[in-house]
C-alpha cells in the first residue's frame, strides 16, 4: 500500500484493500503458536462433524489481518489507537480475505495531522460475505 496522508483524505474515500489467502498449514501453525487446541482449526474431519466444509480460519487471525491493514494505513508516522471488530462469518483455507475501509470522519489536529475514523471490513472472496466488520 502506498503512503496515505491526512491532508489528502476526505470523508467517504474508499482506501486500497489488501488480500490474504490462508492455507491449512498456516492455520495449523497459528493454532500451535497461539495454543489453540480447538480441532475445527486443524482437523478437517472434525470440522465436518460440526457442519463446516473445511477447517476454519481463527477469529484472532481475522483480527490480525484487520490490525495489520490498519497499521499499514496509518503508515510509519501514524498509530492505531483502537480497533473494534467482530467475526460474523467463517472462512476456510483458500478463501481470499480482503480487508478494506472507508473514511467515515476526519478530526484534524493541524492542517496535516489528525485522527482518521474508518469503517473496516474483511470480505470473503468466495461469495462476498463480510466475515469481520469493524
Amino acid at each position: 500500500m502506498s503512503q496515505l496522508y491526512f491532508e489528502d483524505l476526505a470523508v467517504g474515500d474508499a482506501l486500497p484493500g489488501t488480500t490474504h489467502e490462508t492455507t491449512s498449514v498456516q492455520l495449523f501453525r497459528y493454532s500451535a503458536v497461539t495454543w489453540n487446541a480447538h480441532r475445527i482449526h486443524y482437523d478437517k474431519i472434525y470440522a465436518a462433524s460440526e457442519g463446516y466444509p473445511d477447517i476454519l480460519v481463527h477469529s484472532h487471525l481475522h483480527g490480525a489481518f484487520l490490525t495489520q491493514f490498519c497499521t499499514e494505513v496509518a503508515g510509519p508516522a501514524g498509530a492505531v489507537e483502537m480497533i473494534e471488530m467482530s467475526v460474523r462469518r467463517y472462512a476456510v483455507p483458500g478463501d481470499p480475505l480482503t480487508c478494506r475501509a472507508q473514511v467515515t470522519a476526519l478530526e484534524p489536529d493541524t492542517e496535516t495531522t489528525g485522527i482518521v475514523l474508518l469503517d473496516i471490513e474483511e470480505v470473503r472472496g468466495s461469495d462476498g460475505a463480510v466475515c469481520a466488520p469493524g
